[in-house]
């Protein structure tokens, strides 16, 4: 099994979950700041589009009991980027891009490294037009403040105008504290 990976995606051990964090996966549900879960039975990933957001659901899993790096390797869950992969050393996790059409469209997911992957998770109601994989627009954060101008915010979303196309980008927010 597999789970998509898409923007900025931690990735949680289900055995971790079901093991350390109180209550279990169950509870664990219940702090999930948006609808990017999904689950494979071996895996769960929660999806960002921010740094920032990451950080804050990172804090909130080792307040848990879960561990994220220990002596350089991922323990309990990985930070896995969409373009480059974990953030840090994961024997445990496989990555890869895999074709979703015939018309070249490809999407990101990891596995457990001992898993076999049959078949890719997604979160609820999610689907590849449209898609981050589809059409993301990806923005290194150091070119952040260079190529985008913070219009506002709206149920959840900042907005940006891309000063790079003149569009306006929709980045969705999880931790209000960081927005704009």
């Amino acid at each position: 099994m597999a789970v998509l990976v898409e923007a900025i995606s931690v990735i949680i051990r289900a055995e971790a979950l079901r093991e350390k964090f109180p209550g279990g996966l169950d509870a664990f549900m219940t702090i999930i700041p948006n609808r990017t879960f999904c689950f494979d039975g071996e895996l769960a990933r929660v999806g960002f589009m921010t740094p920032q957001d990451v950080n804050t659901f990172v804090t909130q899993l080792e307040q848990a009991g879960l561990e994220f790096v220990h002596a350089g390797k991922t323990v309990d869950f990985a930070v896995v980027d969409q373009h480059q992969g974990p953030t840090a050393s994961c024997d445990w996790l496989e990555f890869g891009r895999v074709a979703v059409n015939d018309k070249g469209g490809k999407i990101t997911a990891c596995l457990l490294a001992t898993g076999q992957a049959t078949k890719i998770h997604i979160p609820e109601g999610w689907k590849f037009e449209g898609s981050l994989s589809d059409s993301g627009h990806f923005v290194p954060n150091q070119d952040i403040d260079k190529n985008l101008e913070y219009l506002r915010s709206e149920n959840g979303v900042d907005v940006y105008l891309d000063k790079t196309t003149g569009k306006q980008v929709y980045i969705g927010r999880t931790d209000r504290r960081n927005t704009g």
